[in-house]
């Protein structure tokens, strides 16, 4: 394989999974003329189209898409073996991308991210926000942090924290509604719910008892995408909310919300508050790069203590 074919290869591969030339391009961080004159020089020595090209979009051929096929994981070996020789020679560098469910990446996973950064300057780290189902390998993603209802097969999912959940309302919302003292009784409460991003679902409200799980039935008045802005309306005095503690916690130390539910009982019996898992996740065994495998040990040595998995 000569070096034009390589640039050629690579620049087809990019091209195809961004969906144009000029995207591929950018990531690969060149310009667009150059990613298509090398695309043009691979299909003169093929022999054959491999993409069909207008103004708005990008096709493979029946032949490209039959290249695309065997080259694909060819390009990706070779780019891993890479960023693995580099390491080997010295201090992680290059690329890691990072994406995360919103309000755990704001509160948790920003400021942990920015002390890897530190440790290891010769890394270009990005930390993308996002509550929709990440595609790793359309959106170059090098890891994903999700949460258990985020999970999808196919990916290698290791978990770095189990997040408490605080069921909680306003002092005056309390004062005007009155406490409830078990989950049967969320019904008859205005409940503020989240909306999951990615399948448009109303996220449950999940208790334990004797070691089985139930959802509370309830009555939701508010509903919104975002925990921190979820947060905000239970201060406001909107009702009651179930909040990851790492967005609850203080608020709740500074009285503005009330904790619920914290030493319930039902019939005698402990009811607990299903908590909630976190999940580093990457596309397969492959893509676990000793820069990754360094990151998810920093993550998981680092998560507040009382999290760890």
């Amino acid at each position: 394989m000569t070096v034009d074919n390589l640039k050629g290869i690579t620049s087809f591969v990019r091209a195809v999974e961004e969906g144009s030339i000029a995207a591929g391009a950018r990531r690969l961080g060149i310009s667009a003329a150059a990613a298509s004159q090398n695309i043009a020089r691979l299909e003169q020595q093929l022999g054959t189209r491999l993409l069909t090209r207008t103004t708005r979009s990008l096709a493979l051929t029946e032949s490209g898409q039959l290249y695309y096929q065997r080259v694909q994981s060819v390009i990706e070996e070779l780019a891993h073996a890479q960023l693995e020789l580099s390491e080997l020679a010295g201090e992680p560098q290059g690329k890691l991308r990072i994406a995360s469910s919103s309000a755990f990446g704001r509160n948790v996973l920003a400021p942990l991210v920015a002390q890897f950064a530190i440790l290891y300057p010769r890394l270009r780290v990005e930390l993308v926000l996002a509550d929709h189902y990440v595609d790793h390998i359309r959106e170059d993603i090098d890891l994903s942090v999700r949460f258990s209802q985020q999970l999808e097969p196919g990916l290698v999912a290791r978990r770095i924290a189990r997040v408490p959940l605080r069921f909680c309302a306003s002092p005056a919302y309390l004062a005007q509604h009155g406490t409830p003292r078990d989950p049967d009784e969320l019904i008859h409460h205005q409940c503020l719910v989240v909306r999951l991003p990615f399948d448009g679902r109303l996220l449950g409200w999940a208790f334990l008892r004797q070691g089985l799980r139930f959802e509370a039935k309830l009555n939701p008045t508010l509903v919104c995408n975002d925990i921190d802005s979820l947060a905000g309306m239970a201060v406001a005095g909107a009702g009651i909310a179930r909040i990851g503690a790492f967005a609850a916690d203080r608020l709740i130390a500074e009285g503005r919300l009330i904790a619920l539910f914290e030493t319930t009982e039902i019939n005698a019996a402990p009811v607990e508050i299903e908590p909630l898992d976190f999940y580093a996740c990457y596309r397969d065994r492959q893509a676990a790069t000793g820069k990754l495998r360094l990151l998810i040990d920093f993550l998981v040595e680092h998560i507040p203590a009382q999290w760890q998995a």
